[in-house]
């Protein structure tokens, strides 16, 4: 077997090494298309996981993705998760819920995502509904379903878990679409479903179907309300007068925080992995176990602060107002929950570091070289030595990316490597383009380092450039975004993403880390100066009116 079939195909735990972040990404591609079926990497935080699914974005742009995120809420608070993330999240794993197992798809999570204990499988499997044009649908057992789901009543739908009713027309925004969706009635009978804009509230494209997943892991119906009043008793004793969540619960109410009880509302609470096939192939991140140790620490520290608060507050009995915390275990995995929930299947340890050994295999990458000493030094031109690196692994049979965090950056960079010898470098849109292109191409591949492999080296703008001084953030394209700084004349008028309408006064060269970094200079009122760097005019837009009373 090759090292890639090991990958993909071994069965038990073995530990991937020379697998910097970004080829990890690759290689687990690369791995799931062979394999097939479901396939999960488990990153060690957010930002790690965001982009390693746009590093997969690149590399696989032919499998479908799911990201299942954690609450973004802190253990044991008084609030509930922000309702479009919740609905993401109850979204993806009703997805896992009624996925057949064969069908490729590749699934992007957190240690925190993985550490929360879930509804079973079955409560999110049943309670999806698929509607269609012509279906006869009693539109009172419909809004008791969007109720019970999670959905709220809204005057007009403007954000995922929306519904509104006007007359024989409802508006809903399904958790995992884009849009939301028109369901027009006529009596009983749905005549048709079309997507439509929140901000003009125009119908657009008509749909052949619908479906409709919950849009909160937390069900509240006749049944979960039985349980959750139980589950109370049992887990604190007699219920307090007026205690407030116990009264919302009981009255069909969903209150602020109520997911910090979902254990209460089913008769068990199960694991994330219990969503995925037992054939799954888990891709664990490098520090993702010792992410997990940390989680587990954090959120006995917030169970113990909730006791310690309660104690001191009321020590003799418990009020209406105290924070009742269920036992840690009850909500999240402990470490022999996920020890176990990992010991039976094809677990693949990413690391970037070489370590041979038994389950071992070498993906064979490593970090790739950083220019710090060439931007450091007074006499290197930092593009020089870039072009000659470039040229060197090229004569020597490698392919050579240029990864850059934007398209307007990598249209930059393409200019001044071109004027230092580098010309014409295609931009390839994905990895199956690049790896059937020229032996030097650029990409749009947002990694801090680059990476290199018997035959490819991947040069991220980072390593050029060295850190970046603000990250661009995403926003929808205008016509009117700047992409050359060359485009601009002084006295200009430009409005910032983040700090609104200001004057182009010119390019400044300013010292930054040691190094000296071109800068756009920019002047607000009062003579107020903002500098930003040349590689971010992306967040720089034309003000379109006329400027001469311009404030």
């Amino acid at each position: 077997m090759t090292d890639l079939d090991l990958i993909a195909q071994a069965s038990g735990k073995a530990r991937v090494c020379g697998a910097p972040e970004g080829l990890d990404a690759l290689v687990f591609a690369d791995a799931a298309r062979l394999r097939g079926g479901v396939n999960v990497f488990i990153a060690r935080d957010d930002s790690r996981a965001a982009a390693f699914a746009t590093a997969l974005e690149f590399f696989a742009p032919d499998l479908e993705m799911l990201r299942l995120p954690a609450w973004d809420c802190q253990p044991y608070d008084r609030i509930s998760p922000s309702p479009r993330l919740a609905a993401r999240r109850a979204a993806a794993l009703a997805r896992l819920a009624n996925h057949d197992g064969e069908e490729s798809l590749l699934v992007v999570t957190t240690i925190n995502a993985m550490a929360q204990r879930c509804p079973p499988k079955t409560v999110l499997a049943d309670s999806r509904i698929q509607l269609k044009p012509g279906q006869s649908v009693d539109n009172d057992a419909l809004l008791h379903h969007f109720t019970s789901n999670g959905y709220a009543r809204a005057a007009t739908v403007m954000e995922p878990g929306d519904f509104a009713v006007r007359g024989g027309v409802i508006d809903v925004f399904p958790p995992d679409s884009e849009e939301p969706v028109r369901l027009d009635f006529f009596g009983d009978s749905l005549e048709s479903i079309r997507t439509f804009d929140p901000e003009t509230q125009r119908s657009q494209k008509q749909l052949s179907a619908i479906e409709f997943t919950p849009v909160s892991e937390v069900i509240i119906d006749e049944t979960s309300i039985s349980l959750y009043r139980g589950g109370f008793v049992k887990s604190f004793g007699a219920v307090q007068r007026d205690d407030p969540v116990y009264q919302a619960v009981s009255e069909g109410a969903r209150p602020a925080g109520v997911e910090h009880w979902l254990p209460l509302f089913y008769p068990e609470v199960v694991t994330a992995f219990s969503y995925l096939p037992e054939n799954t192939l888990v891709g664990v991140d490098a520090l993702a176990h010792e992410a997990f140790d940390e989680r587990v620490e954090q959120v006995k520290d917030y169970f113990d602060a909730r006791q310690l608060a309660a104690e001191a507050s009321h020590s003799s009995s418990l009020s209406a107002s105290t924070y009742r915390a269920l036992e840690p275990d009850a909500l999240y995995l402990t470490r022999s929950d996920w020890d176990a929930a990992l010991a039976d299947r094809a677990v693949r340890d990413f690391t970037s570091f070489v370590e041979p050994g038994a389950n071992t295999v070498d993906a064979g990458g490593k970090q790739g070289r950083v220019f710090a000493a060439e931007r450091a030094a007074e006499n290197t031109n930092v593009f020089d030595a870039t072009a000659k690196h470039v040229l060197e692994l090229n004569k020597a049979g490698k392919q050579v990316l240029l990864a850059s965090w934007s398209l307007g950056a990598s249209e930059r960079m393409a200019s001044v490597l071109g004027d230092h010898g580098l010309k014409n470098i295609k931009l390839s849109d994905n990895w199956q383009d690049a790896s059937s292109g020229p032996k030097i191409g650029r990409v749009v591949l947002p990694i801090e380092r680059g990476f290199e492999t018997e035959s490819l080296v991947v040069i991220s703008e980072q390593d050029i450039l060295g850190d970046r001084l603000a990250r661009p953030r995403k926003r929808k394209k205008t016509a009117d975004v700047i992409v050359e700084a060359g485009s601009l004349a002084p006295g200009d008028l430009v409005i910032h993403a983040d700090h609104g309408l200001s004057r182009f006064i010119g390019l400044k060269t300013l010292p930054v880390q040691d190094a000296p970094h071109d800068c756009i200079e920019l002047e607000y009122a009062g003579g107020s100066k903002l500098y930003l760097p040349v590689e971010n005019i992306e967040l720089l837009s034309r003000y379109g009116a006329e400027a001469e009373n311009a404030q």
